[in-house]
């Protein structure tokens, strides 16, 4: 374990909501798509606001939605309570590279959002799934909720720091 200050980059990707067993254990609650998602990353950000620090994962594994996990240093359930409530996050810069096609929530997080007339729409907030399909959070003069599908994400631009869509301002 070694403090540090939070990362730019450090993408929040769940929340430590108990301890789980006796010999220090934690339970979490994944904020990815899917849940096996932090099983493929050996150190973690834990912490708060201000105040992380770097913990190596000796051990983690799904149950059911969740996922538990065994922190190097964390050896009895009084140590691992205290964490409860703390953030798990990982360096975005960690993260695989996405497919053809693909993006992270987390790049999207910030983009401009500007329709094909050139109209600007606000900035992704936050993007969260339906079940049929993801949805962005758009903040401008309103909030607007914009389905991320093939019909209406027109282009996207990450690097250019925006996402044209097909979608009137008076919707």
């Amino acid at each position: 374990m070694s403090k540090k200050p939070l990362p730019e980059r450090l993408v929040v990707m769940g929340r430590i909501v108990a301890p789980y067993g006796i010999k220090g254990w934690v339970k979490i609650q994944p904020f990815t798509q899917q849940p096996r998602g932090l099983l493929d990353y050996p150190e973690w950000q834990v912490g708060r606001e201000g105040d992380w620090q770097t913990w190596v994962v000796e051990t983690a594994r799904l149950h059911g939605n969740t996922v538990t996990a065994k922190l190097q240093g964390i050896d009895d359930r009084d140590q691992a309570a205290v964490l409860r409530g703390m953030r798990i996050a990982v360096s975005r810069d960690d993260f695989p590279e996405p497919g053809s096609g693909e993006y992270y929530w987390a790049d999207l997080v910030g983009l401009e959002v500007v329709n094909e007339a050139g109209v600007a729409l606000g900035r992704v907030t936050e993007v969260f799934e339906t079940g049929a399909n993801d949805v962005l959070v758009v903040a401008g003069e309103r909030e607007r909720l914009l389905p991320f599908i093939g019909p209406v994400i027109r282009q996207v631009d990450v690097a250019g720091g925006r996402i044209v869509v097909d979608w009137d301002a008076d919707y």
